[in-house]
């Protein structure tokens, strides 16, 4: 007979400070209540996550046959736990192709995706109690500074800056930081860093690291997230840290991956490259959770990155249709906003988002005043099918009305679908 242990599974268990303190991803709840109302029949254009639907998004035709020719020819054990060298290699030829850096191999680590390589950048760099810098709103660093133990000074940024940080807004806390970490193009915002500003802020980390080494401190490291490289519209031009000023390679640490440059983010390939000594033991600590990526497409991978042709094929047909579903939303902003409605939002600059704000605080609309961005986020979805994301998502604590539309899980159709009810519910 089988034993029922669901009785026994009521209670609360006694947990960790650290587990009963973590705070779960705030998008995924979003998520649960979009599934119960699409199980009721609504009709929802589903703007929050950060992903690719396969039907409109499909990955290369080439990366899916070589996962499958990789799998065929028994590629079905473990990989080396810092990934196998022939995408080690890749990555090397792949970035002195693309960006002009050269890095030796020793530089790469490789894992299952880039969320391990900015935990483990965390986890590296910092003792508990040592100073990391960065903006809000901005992905997970707040989670990350958490799991840490690490002090966390969050640099408030807005529209005026482009969502990033200013040299002046970093400057105070330099002297006493160990990290600062960026990402650009940003999530959740979708703008790209300024050329200028950036060689401003690397400048300002060689010199204060010069400083240290004077008096024996330790290092300050630059953590620079660019998993949305590839995805730049317009006259936006991506530039690296160590591109503008190669002095600060030694102390800054580039993240990328497979998944939004070729929509694989179910594929689980990332990669850093940083200094070899930071290398090494980010590896180790990453080898005890099994943070590599599978071994079959990391073999299939290294195929795609040495192909710059079909790269270049690929790319170009999903950034236009990226670019298209986000210019498609702008411009329906600016149409409602010159019809004197509440809203504006930032020009596409990069990634797959939308930097939207919606300044609807103190009407009242469907019998409901509004007063926060929940109050916001919850009219948009329930009257108007418009499911967002708000920047307190992202570690952003002031209610400024500023959310997050993501485009790579709905169709054209489905935007111009939503625009009419959106206008029908913000009349003035």
């Amino acid at each position: 007979m089988a034993q029922d242990l669901r009785p026994l599974l009521t209670a609360d268990s006694d947990l960790s400070a650290l587990a009963t303190g973590v705070i779960g991803s705030e998008i995924l709840k979003i998520a649960h209540q979009i599934r119960g109302l699409k199980a009721e029949g609504r009709e929802i254009c589903n703007l929050t996550v950060g992903d690719f639907d396969p039907a409109y998004f499909p990955i290369p035709a080439s990366l899916l046959e070589g996962t499958r020719k990789a799998l065929e020819a028994g590629h079905t054990n473990y990989p080396p736990s810092d990934g196998v060298l022939p995408l080690r290699e890749a990555v090397v030829r792949f970035y002195e192709r693309e960006l002009g850096l050269i890095y030796p191999v020793e530089s790469v680590l490789v894992t299952g995706g880039a969320r391990p390589l900015l935990y483990g950048a965390y986890k590296t760099l910092l003792d508990p109690g040592d100073t990391v810098l960065y903006p809000v709103p901005s992905w997970n660093n707040n989670h990350y500074a958490y799991l840490s133990g690490a002090k966390a000074v969050e640099l408030v940024v807005g529209a005026e800056s482009n969502f990033f940080p200013t040299l002046d807004s970093i400057l105070p806390h330099l002297a006493s930081a160990r990290m600062i970490s960026l990402n650009s193009p940003l999530n959740p915002t979708g703008t790209a860093i300024d050329e200028t500003l950036l060689r401003e802020i690397t400048l300002a980390v060689v010199e204060e690291n010069a400083r240290r080494q004077k008096v024996g401190g330790r290092s300050l490291y630059l953590l620079y997230d660019q998993v949305y490289w590839t995805l730049t519209f317009g006259a936006t031009k991506h530039v690296t840290p160590v591109g503008l000023v190669p002095e600060a390679a030694p102390y800054t640490l580039l993240l990328d991956a497979l998944s939004k440059a070729f929509c694989a983010t179910g594929l689980r390939v990332g990669w850093g490259l940083m200094p070899p000594g930071v290398r090494s033991r980010m590896a180790d600590i990453l080898g005890h959770v099994g943070a590599w990526a599978p071994k079959a497409e990391q073999i299939a991978s290294a195929e795609l990155l040495d192909s710059p042709d079909i790269i270049r094929a690929f790319q170009n047909g999903m950034k236009a249709a990226v670019e298209k579903r986000l210019e498609a939303l702008h411009s329906a902003f600016g149409a409602l906003a010159a019809d004197g409605y509440a809203v504006e939002a930032i020009a596409p600059q990069g990634a797959i988002y939308l930097s939207t704000r919606f300044n609807l605080f103190g009407r009242t609309i469907q019998g409901k005043t509004i007063q926060t961005n929940e109050d916001i986020r919850r009219l948009l979805l329930e009257h108007a099918g418009l499911a967002t994301v708000p920047f307190q998502a992202f570690g952003l604590r002031e209610e400024s009305g500023w959310f997050r539309l993501s485009v790579g899980a709905v169709s054209m159709a489905e935007i111009e679908a939503v625009i009419p009810r959106l206008r029908e519910l913000l009349k003035p």
